[in-house]
């Protein structure tokens, strides 16, 4: 390997773990807005209308302004776009609101589980063949996800809906023709005049927090970056790195959440422990899985250029 190329691969593992530490303390910047009184369909409505510019921006950055323009006139691809714009609505809107009611470890679980589900979606839509390491990955997650029901006495509803939300999102994305950056620029673009519209209510009627303080302010302008700059470290870094080694760094983000959830005093009995117990040890399999189907891969790539590029695939993990 040259300088060149370790340096790069160097700069993309810290652009990778950049970006999914982003997401980890994410509940960090949702709890501040919180505090300061917003509540979840306020900091919704300013992270989707601040998106659009930094999604704009970085649309630019990446020079996808003709796919921009393309897309908005391809009504079929709209369509699919909108789809995706309800789910990851959803995910976003579930996942403030689990972070600012004391329910972070079940946020944190809910992404533990997701490219467990991706795994499971792709075998069941895509004809994707699942090992043995994928296999006991998936029972070792059902396990736990049994073990959190019984321990909350009800299921996980939160986990559920973030999980399935972001597989679903993933899987609508996989089958779009629209790169990461843009797919995000229409999809806040769509959702837009919603938060334009509320904002303006709320800011109108004097419930609002947007002029409450220079402090709120700036925490909810913040939404927009926080949403869209984790994203862009993402893509950059997917494009330059092995898919295996993204395949472990996934797991940082829910990971961080998850210290921080039981760091604040949230309820995490026994059993609940045990739970998680299963939850990483199935995330550790699939790695180890991802890690295996990896280097089989470089010895069947004998000549550059022989694999198909996984970046296309890696993009399909989206944002959150």
């Amino acid at each position: 390997m040259t300088p060149h190329a370790r340096s790069e691969a160097t700069t993309a593992l810290i652009a990778g773990a950049g970006c999914y530490a982003m997401w980890g303390f994410i509940p960090l910047v949702f709890q501040q807005m919180g505090h300061l009184g917003a509540d979840a369909w306020e900091i919704m409505a300013h992270r989707v209308l601040w998106g659009v510019f930094w999604a704009g921006l970085l649309v630019l950055i990446a020079r996808q302004a003709g796919q921009v323009r393309a897309i908005l006139g391809r009504p079929k691809t709209l369509i699919w776009l909108l789809v995706s714009t309800v789910l990851i609505a959803v995910n976003w809107t579930v996942y403030v609101i689990a972070v600012n009611s004391g329910r972070t470890l079940d946020a944190s679980l809910g992404y533990y589980l997701n490219p467990l589900l991706n795994m499971a979606a792709g075998a069941w839509l895509f004809r994707e063949r699942i090992d043995r390491f994928g296999q006991a990955a998936i029972a070792l997650a059902a396990i736990g996800v049994i073990l959190q029901a019984l321990a909350l006495g009800h299921p996980p509803w939160i986990s559920l809906v973030l999980a399935f939300s972001f597989a679903a999102y993933g899987v609508i994305r996989k089958r779009v023709e629209a790169d990461a950056q843009s797919g995000l620029f229409i999809e806040c673009l769509l959702l837009a005049p919603l938060g334009l519209i509320w904002v303006a209510m709320i800011e109108t009627n004097g419930t609002g927090h947007l002029f409450a303080s220079p402090w709120a302010t700036f925490w909810l302008l913040i939404a927009g970056p926080a949403t869209v700059l984790p994203l862009m470290l993402f893509a950059w870094a997917a494009r330059r790195m092995p898919l295996s080694t993204m395949g472990f760094l996934q797991f940082l983000a829910p990971t961080i959440a998850f210290v921080i959830g039981v760091s604040q005093g949230e309820p995490f009995g026994w059993l609940r422990g045990v739970s998680f117990a299963f939850i990483w040890l199935g995330a550790a399999v699939y790695a180890a899985g991802a890690l295996k189907r990896s280097r089989a891969a470089k010895v069947v790539a004998v000549e550059p250029g022989l694999l198909d590029d996984p970046a296309e695939d890696r993009s399909a993990q989206s944002e959150r």
